[in-house]
Parts: structure tokens; C-alpha cells; sequence
């Protein structure tokens, strides 16, 4: 039988620039899965942590950034992992960071680049991660959660 596992999160950065909020957009590096894509920050949740933990980890491990806020996105991906005939869930989460702090590249990503949402979504090489933006602006994109802060906002 098939198994479904909570395994990764996408954690989508954003920043308020001087034209309106910005999306982080990471490119992998040569020598690891997929060289040369554009994505967002995406990890494994490790044995025993939560999601949103997992999320902020990555953030910090990936980009070297800190959340200002964080907020559940209240989406879940979910592919099927042929390698271990698993079906993997992927919650999604934004944190916004100050928009003085520079991105500090781990060696999964050669390089980083603050986009218009439009630019950004034509970067993410993966469908999911161009449709999760569209609800990302839609809830978030005014730079607080309005009137659904209150349930979304975890930090």
C-alpha cells in the first residue's frame, strides 16, 4: 500500500521593496538535483519537528534570513515520490524579512535574486510553487494577512 508522509515544506520570502513586495527566488547549484532551477526555499522536515519549525530552519539554512513574520499559507502540495512509492505532502509557509538583511547562499544555491511577483513566477521552475504564489499575493500581498492574520499568522 501506498503511504502518504508529510515530508517537505515551501517557504516563500518575501520583502517590501520599493515597488511593492518582492519575491526571493533561489537558483540550485551545479552538482545537486535540478542545477540550475529557480526555486523557492524547499526542505525535508526532519524526524520529530513541525512544519512550521522546518520552515523557519530552512529559511535560516538556505538564505541565512530570519522571519519578521511567518504565516501558514494554508496550502498543501503533494507529488508522488516514485523512488520510495510514497505520497509526499508539502504545507507551505511565507515569512517576511527585513528588507536590509542580505541573502547568505548555502552550497545547495548559487544565487539569489529579489523579483516582481510576475518575474518570480516565471522564474520557479516548478508549476506548484507558480500557483502557490498566486494565493501568496492574493492573502499576503498587501504585506499583512488582513483579515485572516489572525488564523494565518504564526509568528
Amino acid at each position: 500500500m501506498t503511504a502518504v508522509r508529510v515530508g517537505f515544506v515551501d517557504t516563500f520570502v518575501l520583502r517590501e521593496g520599493e515597488g511593492g513586495v518582492e519575491v526571493l527566488v533561489l537558483r540550485r547549484a551545479p552538482g545537486g538535483r535540478n542545477p540550475g532551477s529557480w526555486e523557492t526555499v524547499h526542505g525535508t522536515i526532519d524526524a520529530g519537528e513541525a512544519p512550521e519549525a522546518a520552515a523557519r530552519r530552512e529559511l535560516r539554512e538556505e538564505t541565512g534570513l530570519e522571519p519578521v513574520r511567518l504565516y501558514n499559507l494554508s496550502r498543501v502540495e503533494s507529488f508522488y515520490w516514485h523512488a520510495t512509492g510514497e505520497v509526499i505532502l508539502i504545507p507551505q509557509f511565507v515569512a517576511f524579512v527585513a528588507a536590509d538583511r542580505a541573502v547568505q547562499l548555502s552550497p545547495e544555491h548559487d544565487r539569489a535574486e529579489w523579483l516582481a511577483s510576475g518575474a518570480a513566477a516565471a522564474r520557479f521552475a516548478w508549476p506548484r510553487e507558480r500557483r502557490a504564489l498566486d494565493d501568496v499575493l492574493s492573502i499576503l500581498g498587501s504585506g499583512d494577512g488582513g483579515l485572516l492574520e489572525d488564523v494565518l499568522r504564526i509568528s
